[in-house]
């Protein structure tokens, strides 16, 4: 009989790459990791892994028990949803990822709605990029997830993980007049292309997020479409920043509309052809679980959602 914890170890490691990263996530030793992916594969009869240089990677039929892996895993998230459905009330914690920006934005409205519903929830929120979202799901550290993708940069497709839409928004690129040698913006025309909106800040310095993170890979890739690698002065996270940095005249970057409530005076706005699209995410079969449900209802709710979007996964 195949142990599911050892499979969910398997599958751990066909995500992260390596056994260090296996125990670092689950707060195993890497020995007790090794251990538990040997006797898996004597439980499965065959060779699961093979060493490739310093690494480990999966045989075909490691790659295959992974496949079942996820359908098992997302069973057993099913059947705790539905154990969750037969108790009394909601209640209990609830640990929410959310995207930095999502935290003044979205985060405070879906608390205050879940509070009016379901006084008895615990929501504990911290903050994570988008593309890692999915293994805090997976890893349990947390429960439910506000994500977001950009033209340029979609989500990876990932079969752990399900999400809910919430709101799709147009990118607008920040710039602040003519200071320190910037060019003056204009009004984006219809039609404009990328090229036409942003050629004309080839040359000037730029305010991106951090490296390794989606909104800084939107903004280097959306430059290099328009023609040109932008010189990166800023790297900051925080969207009021980059507006705030931008109306100096400390360089152009980018924005989503949700952030322009916040613009201060001296910074221009110009809308591109671009998007950012919000989601919720939770593990495969929990969407049916009573407090996540909740989660999801109450996001939706406080951003103006219609009811007909779907799952994605």
């Amino acid at each position: 009989m195949l142990d599911v914890r050892r499979l969910h170890l398997l599958r751990e490691l066909d995500r992260r790459g390596t056994i260090a990263a296996v125990a670092e996530a689950l707060t195993f030793t890497a020995s007790a990791v090794s251990q538990q992916l040997s006797v898996l594969e004597r439980e499965a009869g065959v060779p699961l892994l093979e060493r490739s240089g310093r690494r480990v990677v999966l045989t075909p039929a490691g790659r295959t028990l992974v496949a079942h892996a996820d359908a098992v895993l997302e069973r057993l998230e099913l059947a705790v949803s539905e154990l969750a459905g037969a108790r009394e009330g909601i209640g209990g914690p609830l640990r929410i990822g959310t995207f930095p920006s999502g935290g003044p934005e979205i985060v405070p409205a879906t608390l205050a709605e879940l509070a009016r519903r379901h006084p008895a929830l615990e929501p504990m929120v911290q903050e994570i990029d988008s593309a890692r979202v999915s293994d805090g799901l997976r890893a349990g550290e947390l429960d439910v997830a506000l994500v977001h993708d950009y033209d340029f940069v979609p989500a990876t497709p990932d079969s752990t993980v399900e999400q809910v839409p919430l709101l799709e928004e147009p990118m607008y690129l920040a710039t602040g007049g003519t200071a320190d040698g910037l060019p003056a913006t204009g009004s984006a025309a219809r039609g404009d292309t990328l090229a036409e909106l942003l050629g004309p800040w080839a040359t000037s310095p730029w305010i991106t997020a951090r490296d390794g993170t989606t909104g800084h890979a939107m903004a280097v890739r959306a430059c290099q479409a328009a023609g040109f690698q932008p010189r990166i002065r800023h790297r900051v996270n925080d969207f009021r920043t980059v507006l705030a940095l931008a109306a100096i005249g400390q360089g152009a970057g980018f924005v989503p509309e949700m952030a322009t409530a916040h613009a201060p005076g001296g910074v221009a706005l110009t809308r591109l052809p671009l998007f950012r699209r919000s989601r919720v995410a939770f593990r495969a079969g929990g969407g049916t679980h009573p407090a996540i449900a909740a989660f999801v209802a109450a996001a939706r709710t406080a951003v103006g959602a219609t009811d007909d979007a779907s799952s994605t996964g």
